[in-house]
């Protein structure tokens, strides 16, 4: 078996470090577009904001939304390729994100970081003022500025027409260069969700099963202590 390379082993390690945390944001910028009310931001171009907005429409009906994706993270400079699965679970203000081995829990208060590999849950309350912290809040208001945003390509993927939406920052020190936002013409549904850093890294969350209304258990979002009995408790707050 071929051994890593020291150097490429600690950059790969540096961005798993980040990917559970990038990977929230992405699934919530995802929620983000699904169910906010794009008629407070400025129209940039019609048909995006009508097909942002059907969108929205359709997925406000819905009850739950529970995702199963496929994560990939590509620099080619770097010459670092990986893929990954997971799935979330979204209700309202509360979620569940199962990835990279890690399940983390909001129950609309707090949220609750499950490690299995080092048997520690660490407990944390969403402070607002954090720029980094995911919150029912910034779920509404994430899209309403900050960004341009243009119908794109149109591409076929195995028999399904995907209308692409272009988002670009318009603040020069965010580090993402553009978002691509793949929309299922036909269902309204989002497909994927493309996003290219201005040091060249692609990560690309596709979107391999979009159920919704689906059967929850009423503890579906609350934390269960005695669930982890020889487990290292870490209250941060």
């Amino acid at each position: 078996m071929n051994k890593i390379n020291p150097i490429m082993k600690a950059k790969i390690q540096e961005i798993n470090n980040n990917s559970i945390t990038n990977m929230t944001k992405k699934c919530f910028q995802m929620a983000v577009i699904l169910l906010l009310s794009f008629t407070s931001i400025q129209a940039q171009d019609k048909k995006a904001k009508d097909l942002l907005n059907e969108v929205t429409s359709k997925i406000k009906s819905y009850d739950n939304i529970v995702i199963d994706f496929k994560y990939s993270l590509n620099n080619a400079k770097e010459n670092i390729n990986q893929d990954s699965k997971g799935n979330v679970t979204m209700k309202g203000n509360q979620y569940v994100l199962n990835f990279m081995g890690v399940t983390k829990i909001f129950d609309g208060q707090k949220t609750y970081t499950i490690v299995p590999e080092d048997e520690e849950v660490t407990i944390s309350k969403v402070n607002e003022k954090d720029d980094n912290a995911i919150t029912p809040s910034k779920m509404l208001t994430f899209f309403n500025s900050g960004y341009k945003y243009n119908m794109d390509i149109v591409q076929n993927v195995k028999g399904r027409k995907i209308q692409y939406i272009k988002l670009v920052p318009t603040s020069g020190k965010d580090q993402r260069k553009e978002i691509l936002l793949g929309v299922d013409v036909q269902t309204k549904h989002i497909y994927n969700l493309i996003e290219t850093g201005k040091n060249g890294t692609k990560t690309t969350l596709t979107v391999n099963s979009f159920k919704t209304n689906q059967p929850l258990s009423k503890n579906q979002f609350t934390f269960v202590a005695s669930k982890y009995p020889k487990y290292y408790i870490n209250k941060l707050d």
